[in-house]
């Protein structure tokens, strides 16, 4: 994990201009990081170009690190808050982060402040592992 850790450390580095002392496994990226959404997809611009190779293309699908659009699905949210469909969603779609804080509270306002440089670390080596 430290090798994809460094590259990752590296990729936020760049794209948020944080410094490398900043940026351990459980800083979060908005909170901590303070990244904003467009940085967002500038780390996954990041992530594909390091990630890739001629042989086996490091490709990210739309919302496949990050969510996107959960206001729109009423069975995903109500008043604000992810139901057990939304959460479910979330945990099947993103086995990459730890939702155990989160699911007490629920409120979509703070689903940003899921990311963690951990769970970037997990995705990329998860998404690694998987054969081509």
């Amino acid at each position: 994990m430290s090798e994809i850790f460094e590259s990752v450390r590296e990729i936020l580095a760049e794209a948020l201009g944080a410094d490398e002392d900043e940026i351990t496994l459980s800083a979060s990226l908005t909170g901590d990081l303070e990244a904003e959404s467009i940085d967002f997809l500038d780390i996954v611009f990041r992530l594909e170009k390091k990630f890739s190779t001629p042989e086996r293309p490091f490709k990210l699908e739309q919302g496949e690190l990050f969510p996107e659009n959960l206001m729109e699905n009423s069975e995903w949210v109500v008043d604000g808050k992810l139901t057990d469909a939304g959460m479910d969603m979330l945990r099947k779609r993103m086995p990459h982060v730890d939702f155990s804080a989160f699911d007490s509270d629920r409120d979509v306002n703070h689903v940003s402040e899921l990311f963690t440089v951990k769970s970037i670390v997990d995705f990329v080596e998860r998404k690694l592992a998987v054969p081509a």
